[in-house]
This record gives structure tokens, sequence and C-alpha cells, in this order.
């Protein structure tokens, strides 16, 4: 004789008391047990900078523009939440429409029950308009989710608190001359591991070779590293080479000026890539105009 299973359905109001009343209990608790500023500082910058590795983790750099984008990592926020005590935290996929992931994070002060939501959106597209394989959709809304709660987290504990630990842990992190190549081939190792080659390297950081890396090279370096561990950019975010984006308004219009100076064959090419709009062959069209 089969054994009967009995499955029991919470209805959306139910689960809306549970959650509402766990929430109270916890603002209850945090009225309780206020935090202590001073306790929290001390705890935060011990956990922090208990060595190298966490220090390191506590910043993250990418490369925009030709610049170094640095600043406090997810590890760092994860430390602060810790520390600071009476917060709930946490991050959501919330949308993917085949283009874009929207990840919402969430940080709520219970003391003070000041709650912050903060949405993150991160294409899901190459430069061709198709989209990534699931694999790489679940990286990207992962690391959506990780910025979306350092971004809640550092808007509702104050970061004038945080910014002490942060600078320790970049002093930390960064080190001395003395022991610059250690660490310098300790970041260039990894990289290595993960079949991302010197040129690639030099490329991003507009040095011509490794040894160029200084200690203020070596911290942006670090920040790489950092950012691509706790999954707030990726490898192919950090060294895949740039797109030029042509917009086809700008290839028209330079057609019409130069389409009497340039071959027939040519003229017919760059009309096929414009009418048909080959986003792949807009770069070699351009260029072909602007050698004439």
């Amino acid at each position: 004789m089969e054994e009967t299973k009995i499955i029991e359905v919470v209805s959306e109001q139910a689960l809306s008391l549970i959650t509402k009343a766990e929430i109270d209990c916890q603002i209850s608790t945090a009225k309780a047990f206020p935090r202590s500023i001073t306790q929290f500082l001390s705890k935060a910058l011990s956990i922090a900078t208990v060595n190298e590795e966490v220090a390191m983790s506590c910043s993250y750099s990418v490369p925009r523009q030709g610049k170094a984008i640095e600043g406090p990592s997810v590890r760092l926020a994860e430390i602060v939440c810790s520390a600071y005590g009476n917060v709930r935290s946490g991050a959501r996929v919330i949308a993917n429409d085949g283009k874009t992931i929207t990840a919402q994070g969430i940080c709520h002060d219970l003391e003070t029950n000041n709650c912050v939501t903060v949405e993150v959106k991160r294409k899901i597209t190459n430069s061709s308009g198709k989209t990534y394989s699931e694999d790489m959709q679940v990286v990207t809304g992962n690391a959506a989710c990780a910025i979306a709660f350092r971004n809640a987290v550092f808007k509702v504990i104050p970061f004038a608190l945080v910014d002490g630990v942060y600078t320790k842990c970049k002093e930390v992190a960064k080190g001395t001359a003395e022991t610059l190549p250690a660490r310098r081939e300790k970041a260039l190792a990894y990289f290595k591991s993960q079949n991302i080659t010197e040129k690639q390297i030099c490329e991003v950081l507009e040095i011509k070779k490794v040894g160029d890396i200084d200690l203020d090279k070596l911290s942006v370096l670090q920040g790489f590293v950092s950012a691509v561990k706790n999954g707030e950019s990726t490898l192919k975010d950090l060294f895949a080479p740039k797109v030029e984006e042509i917009d086809i308004v700008d290839l028209e219009m330079l057609f019409e000026i130069k389409k009497e100076f340039i071959a027939a064959e040519d003229a017919l090419h760059i009309e096929r890539i414009i009418k048909n709009k080959e986003k792949a062959n807009y770069k070699k069209a351009m260029d072909l105009l602007k050698s004439k």
C-alpha cells in the first residue's frame, strides 16, 4: 500500500503575515540590543585586515575608458554588514528579458527602519546582438546581484564610517617595494591560470611590459583579481577587446560625402552593408571611407 503524502499549500496572505512577523521580531530584538559604533569600527577593521588576502578582496578595479575605476567591493560590504549588526540584506535576479538581466539588492537597518533597494541592469548580448549562453547568463546575473547588494549596503551603512576601514585595507593590500616582486608574480600567476596573457594585461594597464607594474599598477591589478573572484566582474569584461560602436547614421553621412571617391564595387558593398544593417561590417566600411 502506497503511503499518502499530504501537501500543504500556504496562501500568499499567510506568507505575507509570516514575513511581517519575522521582521517585527527582528526589529524588536534590534531595539533591545542596539549596536555600538565603536565596536563596529573595531570589529570591521580587525576582520577586513586579518591578512593580505582578505584586505585585497575588499577593493575592486575595472577598466573604463582608459582609466581604472576603483572602489569598495562586495566582500567589504559583507564584512561591514556582519560587524554593523541588526541589518537585513540580500540580492536576487528579478528580471531577464533576453537582452538584459535586472538584479535587486536590499539592505534594511532594523534599528532605524531605513530600508533601501537598488536595481542593477547588465547586458546579456554580445556586440552582434546574440544572447549569451545559459552559463554566461548565470555568471552575469551573479555579478549583477553582487553589485546590487554592495550598492544597497553602502547606501544604508554610512560610508563615512566605512571609509577608514577601506583605506586601511588598501594600505595592507598594497604592501611595500620589498614585497612588490612576490605580489606581482602572484597576481600574474592567477591571470595566467585563467588563460589571460601578459600582453592582454599590459594593454589594459597601458604599460609596455609586466616589469613596469609598480605599486600603483599592482593595486589596480589586484583589484581586477578581486573583482573576478568576488563575482563583480568577469574576465571577458576586463580583458576582451573593446569593439568600437559605430552609428549607422554616421556611416550613411560619411558614405554620402565620399562615395564618389571610392570604386564602384566598394560602393555597392557599403550600400549593401547599410541597407541590411550588417553591424559586423560597419567598422570595415567606416575604415574604407576614412581612408579616401
